[in-house]
């Protein structure tokens, strides 16, 4: 639960950070056409170095373990991120990874350490290090091979032809199923495409035996909202039930978290948040290459520089990161009067900050996803509801 400070008018303000996301390289060896950092409307990757500086990751390492100490934090997560954090290079993922270990070891807090990754450069060597500092690893995967590489690879010379990533991808993920590296294995993220059957991206992605299974939203804005999305119609959320009721129907073989989330809020509002429902804001702190300190990167579908504070490592505490003006707000508080006025507020939260925004009237509407949302937690709602044998 992120420790916050809520106002009599219900806006939530976060008070300590507990998740880091550390971006060791800020370029990546895959074009995916629907990459946040990419090919949304931000152009900073573009002015930074390609691999943190190691004065940048010092910096980076005192100022978590400053951030720790000052809240008596007991529980953290550092996330390896890009980019593509492996082209880093074993030798600085290693040295990273134990100077984090070494450095919170006094405090008390547990550390967790992961590293999301495209999965083309899960070498054996790279599993090796991220085995012995006991990094998980989380896959992008979007289905099958055809469902993959419709948007998952890199760009050719000849004329821009896209060369599919999956047959790599499916071979690390071979290795990361290998007992002696199963462990490392934290699960899959899965961008919805309405192109893709849903039941068989699922069943795919069941195939490789993942814990976990997120499935992430295409990033889009009023302004530009993606494909299907922001009609009368909820295409979004019709292809979530059906990987619901997959998933339901087959005993849940793995952890998703979106429907364990809507799960728990709709029984009881106890269900902890997934990061495009609910009220509470995420924890996260976000740190680029250059030592820039950003809010979330899906504020790139907003506009050059949306996601940036003007903050650095160097400059700034992760604490005077959040006492910064202009922070995003959050709660329903923070909420149109839309949001605030449906009964399903509690739950969905307004969706993801990002999707709310049009220029006309800022982040004060609903979620681009409004219907696919309602949607979707009402179909859970329904199909999980007690039965009432009185």
């Amino acid at each position: 639960m992120p420790r916050v400070s809520v106002t009599r008018d219900g806006r939530t303000t976060l008070t300590a950070f507990d998740q880091f996301v550390v971006k060791l390289h800020s370029r990546c060896n895959l074009a995916c056409d629907y990459c946040y950092v990419f090919e949304l409307r931000d152009t900073g990757w573009r002015k930074r170095p390609r691999t943190m500086p190691s004065a940048v990751r010092e910096r980076v390492v005192h100022r978590i373990s400053e951030h720790v100490r000052r809240h008596g934090l007991r529980r953290i997560r550092v996330i390896l991120h890009g980019g593509e954090p492996l082209l880093a290079g074993t030798a600085v993922i290693d040295e990273f990874a134990r100077s984090v270990r070494r450095a919170l070891a006094a405090t008390g807090a547990r550390v967790e350490l992961a590293v999301q990754t495209n999965g083309t450069l899960l070498t054996d060597a790279m599993l090796e290090v991220l085995l012995g500092h006991g990094i998980c690893v989380g896959v992008s995967l979007d289905g099958d091979a055809q469902a993959h590489d419709r948007h998952r690879g890199r760009r050719g010379t000849d004329s821009g032809v896209r060369h599919g990533s999956h047959a790599q991808v499916a071979a690390a993920l071979a290795r990361l199923d290998a007992p002696r590296h199963r462990g490392l294995f934290g699960g899959l993220l899965c961008t919805v495409d309405l192109a893709n059957p849903p039941r068989e991206t699922y069943d795919a992605l069941v195939s490789y035996r993942p814990p976990a299974v997120d499935f992430l939203l295409p990033h889009g804005t009023w302004d530009a909202p993606p494909v299907g999305a922001g009609g009368t119609r909820a295409p979004y959320g019709d292809w979530l039930c059906e990987v619901f009721d997959r998933w339901d129907d087959t005993g849940r073989p793995v952890r998703v978290r979106l429907f364990e989330s809507v799960i728990g809020m709709c029984r009881d509002h106890t269900g902890s948040s997934a990061e495009t429902l609910g009220t509470l804001p995420a924890a996260v702190a976000v740190i680029e290459t250059d030592g820039a300190l950003v809010w979330t990167d899906s504020l790139n579908v907003v506009a050059d520089g949306a996601s940036h504070t003007g903050a650095n490592i160097f400059s700034h505490s992760f604490d005077g990161v959040l006492a910064l003006p202009g922070a995003p707000e959050h709660g329903v508080g923070s909420l149109c009067a839309t949001c605030r006025s449906c009964a399903l507020v509690d739950i969905c939260g307004g969706g993801l900050r990002a999707h709310r925004y049009g220029k006309e009237q800022g982040f004060a509407n609903p979620s681009v996803y409004c219907l696919d949302l309602t949607r979707l937690i009402q179909h859970i709602g329904r199909r999980t509801a007690p039965v009432n044998r009185a």
